[in-house]
Formats: C-alpha cells, sequence, structure tokens
C-alpha cells in the first residue's frame, strides 16, 4: 500500500488557472480560479471567485442519470470512452485546456440550477467544433476551498519567487563571466594586431633586402655576361684579321718569287717550299 501511494503521488500534479470568463450578467463575477489535481486515472477540480466556491471530483456527467460516486475512476473511464479517447489522452487533454487558458477556446461557468455550475470550454477536432462540460457541486466549506486555493498560490508565488532569485543570480554570474571573457577577448585581438604589426615589419625589411639582394646579383650576372660575350667578339675579330694579313702577305710575297725565279731549274719546288713555310707562320 505504501509502495502504491508513493507511485500515485510520484504522477500527482497540480495546476491553478484564473479564468477570465466573458461577462453577460452584470452581477457575474468576470474570472474564477481553477485548482486541479491531476492523477493517473482522475482529477478533482476546485473552484472559486472569491466568495462562493465549488468542486468537481472524478468528471460528473451533466445527466443526472449518469453519476458515479464523486471520487470514482469509473468516471473518468466512462467520459473517456464516450470520446473514443485513452483514460490518460483524455485527462492530459483535460490538463491542457485547465492547466493554461487557450486563446482559441470558448470557456463558460453557468448556473446550472440549486447553486450548482456548468464548467465547459470548446476545442477543435477533425474540423468539428466540440464542447466539454463538468457540473460542479457548491463547496460544503467555501472558506475551506478558496483557503486552499490561496495556499497553493501563495507556495507556487514564492517557489517562482525563489527560482527568480536563483535564475537572477546565475544571470548575474554569466554576465560577470561573459564581461570578463570580452575583456580578455579584447586584450588577446589588441595584442593578435601587436604581434601582427611587429611581425610584418620584420617582414618587409627582410623582403626588401633579399630583392636588393637579388637585384645587385642580377646587376652582377648581366654585367659578367656584357663582359663576356665583348671579349668572345675581339677574340673572332682578331683571328680573322690575322689569318687574312697573312694570306695577303703570302700573295704578294709568293708573286715576286715566281716572276723572279723563272725557267731557272728548281726554282717551282722551292717556291712551293718557301710558302708552306710562310702558311706555317701565319698559322702560329
Amino acid at each position: 500500500m505504501e509502495e502504491d501511494a508513493a507511485v500515485s503521488s510520484s504522477f500527482t500534479r497540480h495546476t491553478c488557472l484564473k479564468l477570465d470568463l466573458p461577462v453577460e450578467d452584470p452581477k457575474a463575477k468576470d474570472a474564477v480560479f481553477v485548482k486541479a489535481t491531476w492523477f493517473p486515472s482522475r482529477f478533482d477540480l476546485a473552484i472559486s471567485d472569491g466568495l462562493d466556491a465549488w468542486t468537481c471530483h472524478g468528471a460528473h456527467l451533466c445527466d443526472p442519470s449518469l453519476l458515479f460516486d464523486p471520487a470514482s475512476e469509473a468516471e473518468v473511464r466512462l467520459r473517456a470512452e464516450q470520446w473514443d479517447l485513452p483514460v490518460a489522452e483524455y485527462i492530459a487533454l483535460a490538463e491542457h485546456y485547465l492547466g493554461f487558458q487557450q486563446p482559441g477556446s470558448k470557456y463558460g461557468f453557468e448556473d446550472a440550477g440549486n447553486g450548482q455550475r456548468r464548467l465547459s470550454w470548446t476545442f477543435e477536432k477533425q474540423g468539428t467544433t466540440l464542447e466539454w462540460r463538468w457540473k460542479c457541486q457548491p463547496s460544503p466549506n467555501n472558506k475551506q476551498t478558496t483557503a486552499g486555493i490561496l495556499d497553493f498560490l501563495m507556495d507556487a508565488n514564492i517557489r517562482l519567487s525563489e527560482e527568480v532569485v536563483r535564475k537572477t543570480q546565475s544571470y548575474q554570474k554569466l554576465k560577470s563571466e561573459a564581461e570578463k571573457c570580452l575583456l580578455q577577448s579584447e586584450r588577446f585581438s589588441n595584442e593578435k594586431v601587436e604581434f601582427e604589426s611587429v611581425v610584418y615589419t620584420k617582414f618587409v625589411a627582410i623582403l626588401n633586402s633579399k630583392k636588393a639582394k637579388l637585384r645587385e646579383l642580377r646587376d652582377r650576372i648581366a654585367k659578367t655576361g656584357t663582359a663576356g660575350k665583348a671579349s668572345k667578339e675581339d677574340d673572332s675579330t682578331d683571328g680573322t684579321e690575322s689569318f687574312d694579313d697573312g694570306s695577303d702577305d703570302e700573295i704578294v710575297k709568293a708573286e715576286p718569287a715566281e716572276e723572279t725565279v723563272g725557267d731557272l731549274p728548281g726554282s717551282s719546288e722551292a717556291a712551293a717550299s718557301s710558302g708552306l713555310r710562310a702558311r706555317k707562320r701565319t698559322r702560329k
């Protein structure tokens, strides 16, 4: 039994809704508070307008002939079967509309006679507008029901206030850390700019030095190439002139020899040998 109670309490949820109602009667209240306790297979409602209070246990049907025991799970199961829904989905859908007021739904809290009220709302299903209704009985103790709703709201407000304080402290801590990170990021950015400036300055100096060295080497190579080409042309020109001069001398010297010697015996052989010696000297 204790284990069942622990499991049941672990699945129990509480909600409280301030339900704004359309006011047709000037004497009627324009808002009521609906506190709901959601169990795995049923739910309880406590409703108060600040003066009077109503309760609804197990979702009473509007038809008195179909009423079950107020705390019976059979009533919820019957309503779920009428809507072709599992019990869990039926309760989840009810919690959806009673946990928060849905803007597309039309809510009502009308007089049902004998001090009873009919709580209803509309919803869309497959293009059809449907209406859910529960009949709420007058509370046997209005003050106790209203005080229970106020106690729940006060406890919820305290929990929310504590949560706001924790969130605020966490936000301030994160903000402080973010500011520190921002300052550190700016410092890193400035150091990066300074480092790049120094590195680029050194790099430019080295690059200009290398360029100057390359220009010097290029000029030196150009001068060396020009001087070598000029010396080759001079050597080629000198060799040609000496050869030509030697040939002319040879021709000039050879002709008188032939004329002088005449028809003397061995004159032709002497001329030939002298010409050969002249060529050898020219070549040397």
